[in-house]
């Protein structure tokens, strides 16, 4: 079963992170993310908060409040996770004056992403809204893995069995993404240490796509080469039984 508090921590930190990359491939969210500068900030309750940037048509998302030009609090982690699913209409604590960004801007944002995480068939036939998508995804599940090892009680137990040290995610040797783990706590970032303790490494893009869509095992990916997993077996081990729960709150 899905926890709520993990699934606002990877609504939070996974899917609107995914905001990013979103401006960095669709001229259409870069477009809505230009004009006056905007920071969006996103509280919870006894659970995670973030500040969306959104300048010069790109998006940063920092994780906690600070300073910010719209403040939108939620007193539930359930509560949140509804505004994500559609069901929820927040209500600013501030920013009364820049509402029209949200009403306008954010929400345009927000339904582009669920096109690029959603992605229909005849869309990913164009390479170029292909590579987007999976990558986008890619951070998506590499962040989550994260939320999901620090708050899921089966994806902790997991994270207790794992040394300190960092597990690379790898396509290609190019998209990349390091899992570093201090004290059974995991956190996400794109920045790659010259010197890590494991990678998980897929042949391609194609591959990896057909993996993340549940078109082939990962097991026998590893066993025919197309999955290359080199390092701490044991750390890698624990990192795909969190990666297994990744598929249920994200289904």
């Amino acid at each position: 079963m899905k926890d709520t508090k993990t699934m606002a921590c990877i609504n939070m930190h996974g899917i609107l992170g995914c905001l990013e990359d979103l401006c960095w491939f669709s001229p259409e969210a870069k477009k809505l993310a230009s004009g006056k500068p905007t920071a969006v900030t996103f509280v919870v309750t006894d659970g995670p908060s973030m500040t969306l940037r959104f300048r010069d048509g790109a998006c940063i998302a920092v994780p906690g409040g600070g300073l910010c030009d719209i403040r939108l609090p939620f007193s539930s982690h359930e509560k949140f996770n509804g505004m994500i699913d559609g069901t929820v209409t927040p209500f600013p604590s501030k920013g009364f004056t820049r509402i029209g960004f949200l009403t306008k801007n954010f929400t345009a944002l927000t339904k582009i992403l669920e096109s690029y995480l959603r992605a229909k068939p005849e869309t990913l036939a164009d390479n170029d809204f292909f590579k987007a998508s999976t990558v986008i995804m890619f951070h998506l599940i590499a962040r989550a893995v994260s939320q999901i090892g620090n708050n899921d009680k089966i994806g902790r137990f997991s994270a207790s069995n794992i040394v300190d040290g960092t597990v690379v995610l790898s396509i290609g040797g190019t998209i990349q993404a390091a899992i570093t783990v201090k004290d059974h706590r995991l956190t996400t970032s794109r920045v790659i240490p010259e010197q890590y303790h494991a990678i998980m490494e897929f042949a391609d893009l194609k591959l990896a796509r057909d993996v993340f869509d549940g078109k082939v095992s990962t097991l026998g990916c590893v066993g025919n080469g197309l999955i290359s997993m080199r390092g701490n077996l044991s750390m890698l081990d624990n990192i795909n039984r969190i990666l297994d729960r990744v598929a249920l709150y994200l289904a």
